[in-house]
């Protein structure tokens, strides 16, 4: 290209996030049907969508000439009545990462720092980043999150710490009292970020809500998602509680009508679809625990998960991922994310997770060939 633009400088080390790879295009790669392709790469509902959801978007669609409600106020009401919290206690976000952005674009400044564990969402460096503020790293404890550690890293200059909990892509679940801890003890110029993606998939999981109903822990924010337990990654809808003085920040840097009118009334029906979500829950419970069994058969390594995802040390992930791949199974290689030997692979239905783990000890017989 002649000439010059100037891009911004964030640009030269801004890290690239890798989705997992669509059906559609690995099909056109390999030359496969569609209808062949199975997909355990991007922790999606295999049960599908809410079907509440899905008939309230037909009830929709007629409506689509006109703008979607650019606060979302029904969505918000129903979410503070099911959450106990106030309105003014909530944002909404197109998926929960651009609200992770948001969080950037009201809190950092070049020259800040971000606190992050090893193995974490690689979204967070990327909202680091791309406001110019340092990465703090803090070497991972099992997998999972040193929470103490991080707690210890803090300076004057820390803005944020972001922690996923469970996190992705490891599975791992911080401690309880740990968690309580770091909210507790981290100062109050520092923003904590739970993300909780993937707390519904818990049993027992840490509840921070009465924290926020309080009022007093002003530097404290939780984030949600209606794209995992409900199924509608597809619409991307994220939501976040956080103190009204955090969340006012953001609705200013925020986009107008950033939550479609789909999105909305879908995610309104699927609050109430308990069914959709216990079943989805069943068949979580049912396909862990059929993929550890799996695992051990193949004598391999896995990290017990608390998600919708196990992680499974495979060797030379990213040869195994392809062999997979060639076999019509798409899994999440992790190099990406400093753990080249592992793949995450997301629980499907039983026919689903039989499959995958029958072209896993294909694609395992090959590297020794």
């Amino acid at each position: 290209m002649n000439g010059s633009l100037g891009f911004s400088h964030c640009l030269k080390t801004l890290p690239v996030y890798q989705p997992g790879r669509p059906i559609e295009e690995v099909a056109r790669e390999l030359g496969l049907p569609v209808e062949g392709i199975l997909k355990l790469a991007s922790n999606e509902n295999p049960l599908g969508p809410s079907p509440a959801g899905l008939e309230a978007i037909r009830k929709a669609l007629p409506q689509l000439h006109r703008y979607p409600d650019g606060n979302a106020f029904y969505l918000k009401q129903k979410l503070a009545r099911k959450y106990g919290v106030e309105t003014p206690q909530l944002t909404l976000g197109n998926g929960s990462n651009e609200i992770l952005e948001l969080i950037g674009h009201a809190l950092l400044n070049p020259g800040d720092e971000v606190v992050v564990s090893e193995y974490c969402f690689a979204v967070y460096p990327i909202v680091a980043h791309l406001f110019g503020a340092r990465l703090v790293t803090i070497p991972a404890r099992n997998q999972g999150h040193d929470l103490p550690a991080m707690l210890r890293a803090m300076t004057p200059l820390t803005k944020l710490v972001f922690v996923a909990n469970p996190n992705n892509p490891t599975g791992t679940l911080a401690p309880a009292d740990e968690v309580r801890r770091l909210v507790e003890e981290t100062p109050q110029h520092v923003l904590v970020v739970i993300d909780e993606a993937y707390i519904e998939f818990l049993e027992d999981p840490v509840d921070l809500l009465p924290l926020i109903r309080s009022g007093h822990h002003s530097n404290l924010m939780l984030l949600r998602t209606f794209s995992k337990i409900h199924g509608l990654a597809g619409l991307r809808v994220g939501y976040g509680f956080g103190h009204p003085e955090i969340i006012s920040a953001l609705e200013k840097v925020r986009e107008p009508f950033n939550v479609n009118s789909l999105a909305q009334v879908a995610a309104m029906a699927a609050l109430d679809d308990a069914a959709h979500i216990q079943r989805t829950r069943e068949n979580n419970r049912a396909g862990q625990q059929f993929l550890a069994a799996g695992f051990r058969r193949l004598k391999l390594e896995f990290i017990p998960s608390q998600t919708n995802f196990v992680m499974a040390r495979v060797g030379p992930g990213q040869r195994v991922f392809e062999s997979l791949q060639r076999q019509g199974v798409i899994a999440r290689p992790l190099g990406g994310y400093g753990l080249p030997e592992w793949l995450r692979i997301s629980v499907g239905i039983p026919d689903e997770n039989a499959r995958c783990l029958t072209a896993l000890q294909q694609a395992l017989a090959e590297q020794e060939d």
